[in-house]
């Protein structure tokens, strides 16, 4: 009689919360990876920043507004410079950049009115988290709290024991989840004279929550 055989069967394996890993470590098993921006990025940073304030600024902000917002959100090329500004990548691809500073401007690009880069003192003022973008089909996957996390870990090594941003209505929901708190309501001045709702926020740098 012929011997019959039967397929091994898998072992069984029961999952607790301990073969998960924790939030600190998801980016380290995705495909994100950070690194500093440099100038040969600018296009991409550029098209990101476009396509990020046209479709995640919609459900916030009209026609008008969106359009005006341009005056004071893109690319400070200092930024770069500095080497306080980071891109994320996905297989090669940007889809997420951001940064801090040292320097005094609160917001803005290159080409905005107001810009003040005199330097910080890390003992007395908050360093500046700045130009916070993410490719739309990106939204909520955690590109924003990992670059938060890196601006963050850059400035404490500097010195600052606090960080200070000017929240879009798109972001402001990330900010709170990370530690951030309402300093004041904000109404950014445009050339086209149509303002543009955001919030100031501080967080302090000792604190336990994390852009994680």
């Amino acid at each position: 009689m012929a011997r019959k055989h039967t397929m091994p069967k898998e072992p069984t394996r029961k999952f607790g919360t301990a073969d998960l890993p924790s939030p600190a470590d998801i980016h380290r098993i995705s495909a994100f990876q950070i690194r500093h921006a440099t100038t040969a990025d600018q296009a991409q940073i550029a098209a990101l920043m476009e396509l990020s304030i046209r479709r995640l600024q919609e459900p916030f902000l009209d026609r008008r507004q969106i359009e005006a917002s341009f005056d004071i959100m893109g690319l400070d090329g200092q930024l770069i410079e500095d080497q306080t500004y980071y891109v994320v990548e996905e297989y090669g691809v940007i889809v997420g950049c951001g940064g801090w500073s040292r320097r005094a401007t609160l917001y803005g690009g290159s080409h905005s009115l107001e810009r003040d880069e005199a330097l910080l003192n890390p003992s007395v003022d908050a360093a500046r988290i700045r130009a916070m973008y993410t490719h739309p089909t990106h939204a909520r996957r955690g590109v924003g709290r990992l670059i938060l996390k890196n601006c963050e870990q850059a400035a404490r090594q500097e010195g600052f024991s606090r960080a200070e941003l000017l929240a879009t209505l798109a972001g402001l929901p990330l900010y709170v989840a990370c530690g951030y708190h309402r300093i004041e309501e904000v109404h950014a001045e445009t050339r086209s004279g149509i303002p543009i709702p955001g919030c100031r926020m501080v967080k302090d740098l000792k604190s336990n929550i994390t852009g994680t």
